[in-house]
């Protein structure tokens, strides 16, 4: 059986309490490995290291430092097919989407902020007998805590700005999804990233996260998860006034106008809303659509949703995977069973899959549409965080921009119309931090993203992110 073990000061360390939490594969429901169950006493150690190698580290250039990221980009290049495997036995997804999007993702942040570290720029501003500038400085040791649903792709996302703006970090994945963390920290080693730079805890959010969140030589936390604990994080991090970046839940709308190209908002309300099992932050999982076509795009898109292939991640042909794990696999159909306890109707899907052979104890749902539910209920309101959809027809845009922005979150929102000037009304009106005219998912790592309301507080993405890890020291020179 295979065991994830904490990396810190440049090696693999057991738990200094010997505890061990087991990881399943979601395809099959079994247990495959386990990992290290760390407490305050490893994060300390962790620490400790990013600390003592934190001023070499932020003594480099940048272009030095990005050419040890750059590095460790080529190095996620050379072991795709064996990051690819381990990314989907621990998340459930595609083995084919892991190796489209995440593992390649994961190397362009690196490749990207690599570059950026040699652009790293501060502010000048010349004027009658003085010149005003800013010095940028990294801040020490960064905490750097990731999810479970792209658990390389954003793990990279948070720890490579700090690398590249010149702080260490010590970095916490998901306990679920702890392989693609681990084994990526010895390929940074391997490409010549000196001892402490990264280190790696894993462990439970209540033991682990907690102890880095609180850690006093930690100044600056960034989170990706459930609002719930963003919120427990911001409480614990405030009294000691550390920096703080929070990416959190979403309830994202896709918004159908009658005069989209039809075919292309069929396909990419489909992908929004069932990519990687709906368990994507940014999914789509409220389509509201125009009253004229919406039968129609109904009817299009449940087509579409019963076509999705259900099955072994392994398989090239496989659309939709497992759930991560038995837990939200549960709390997914709970909520399909809420939607039919509200009144909702259920168009294709609604209930777990029993698929054969090594997969019959896996945690499969079918893709799920349903309609017939108010903007109100609970099943519109909250995040289900799986492959369920909610159509909602709607009259004009006023009634659209009302059932958008009627829920508590405002991470990302998309919208599809061929009227130029109706998107630019529509997008200034949207309460969310992203948003698509026309597609979705589609990125360029130089716009921050952030959300609004209940889906979080401050912006990661392009030089913000790098900004995000260093204090300003802004002088006055008199000449």
């Amino acid at each position: 059986m295979d065991r994830f073990r904490n990396f810190i000061g440049g090696g693999y360390a057991d738990p200094r309490s010997g505890d061990w939490i087991p990881v399943y594969e979601p395809a099959s429901g079994e247990q495959y490995a386990e990992v290290a169950a760390s407490d305050a006493d490893d994060v300390d150690a962790a620490v400790a290291a990013a600390r003592d190698a934190f001023p070499a580290w932020a003594a480099l250039s940048g272009v030095e430092r990005g050419r040890l990221l750059e590095r460790v980009a080529q190095g996620i290049e050379d072991r795709l097919d064996e990051l690819v495997a381990l990314e989907s036995r621990d998340s459930g997804k595609p083995e084919a989407l892991a190796q489209r999007v995440d593992i390649p993702r994961a190397a362009l942040n690196f490749r990207f902020y690599g570059a950026a570290a040699s652009q790293f720029a501060s502010e000048s501003h010349p004027g009658p007998g003085a010149v005003n500038f800013t010095l940028r400085n990294p801040v020490g040791v960064a905490g750097c805590i990731s999810p479970w649903n792209l658990p390389l792709y954003l793990f990279t996302w948070k720890l490579v700005p700090a690398l590249a703006a010149g702080c260490t970090v010590v970095a916490k994945p998901s306990e679920w999804t702890p392989a693609t963390a681990t084994r990526v920290a010895a390929i940074a080693r391997d490409a010549g990233l000196p001892d402490g730079v990264l280190n790696v805890v894993h462990g439970l959010g209540a033991q682990a996260g907690r102890a880095l969140v609180e850690h006093p030589d930690v100044p600056a936390v960034t989170f990706t998860g459930g609002t719930k604990t963003g919120a427990d994080i911001a409480g614990r991090a405030a009294p000691a006034f550390k920096r703080l970046s929070l990416e959190l839940g979403g309830k994202n709308p896709t918004i159908v106008f009658a005069d989209c190209d039809f075919d292309a908002a069929v396909a990419g309300a489909l992908r929004a809303a069932f990519a990687n099992q709906g368990e994507i932050c940014l999914c789509g999982s409220r389509i509201l659509v125009e009253r004229p076509v919406y039968e129609r795009f109904r009817d299009a898109f449940v087509a579409g949703a019963r076509k999705l292939r259900v099955g072994d991640p392994r398989d090239a042909d496989t659309d939709v995977g497992a759930l991560v794990s038995e837990p939200h696999y549960r709390k997914v159909l709970g909520y399909l069973d809420l939607a039919r306890e509200e009144g909702g109707r259920v168009l294709c899907g609604g209930e777990a899959l029993e698929l054969p052979g090594r997969l019959a104890g896996g945690w499969f749902v079918a893709p799920t549409v349903v309609d017939g539910l108010g903007n109100d209920c609970r099943t519109n309101q909250e995040e289900i965080f799986g492959p369920v959809a909610t159509l909602i027809p709607f009259d004009g845009e006023d009634e659209a921009l009302e059932l958008a922005n009627g829920v508590r979150y405002g991470l990302a929102a998309s919208l599809w119309t061929q009227n130029g000037s109706r998107a630019l009304r529509v997008a200034e009106r949207l309460q969310a931090g992203l948003i698509w005219v026309n597609c979705w998912m589609l990125r360029d790592l130089r716009t921050p993203m952030g959300g609004v309301k209940d889906s979080g507080l401050g912006h990661e993405g392009g030089f913000d992110s790098m900004r995000f890890f260093t204090d300003a020291r802004n002088v006055c020179l008199k000449y």
